[in-house]
């Protein structure tokens, strides 16, 4: 199944940043509708009021990290299966074991570039 690059992406950092850098990789690889968000909160917001197809989250983010954010999405019945790709600036095993056992798809060690992206998403959705 092919990779629709409309489909809606949200991207959460609290990072503005690194907002731009992954919005603009994301751009690269042909998505046309990435929506950022600043912290897990505005971004459940956003989940929940949307449809998207992928989600990109940050780990270190206050108020709500992305752990947390994560196990939010998860626990809710209509966002339960949407994927859900962890970025950190950390490779701690625990971490990777946390992630996984929250229900993350897929995770990506900052930093990175497009084609490390295009290969965690197509990992997570399928090649494109």
């Amino acid at each position: 199944m092919a990779v629709d690059m409309n489909m809606n992406v949200l991207i959460v950092d609290d990072y503005k940043t690194m907002l731009r850098i992954i919005e603009n990789l994301l751009k690269q690889l042909g998505f046309k509708n990435v929506t950022q968000a600043t912290d897990g909160s505005m971004a459940l917001k956003i989940l929940r009021e949307g449809s998207f197809g992928l989600v990109i989250s940050d780990w270190n983010m206050e108020p709500m990290t992305g752990l947390q954010f994560l196990k939010e999405v998860r626990a809710d019945a209509k966002l339960l299966s949407t994927p859900f790709i962890m970025v950190t600036a950390e490779s701690k095993v625990e971490n990777v074991a946390a992630a996984k056992e929250a229900g993350v798809n897929n995770y990506i060690v900052k930093p990175f570039n497009a084609e490390t992206l295009k290969q965690k998403i197509s990992a997570v959705l399928g090649a494109f």
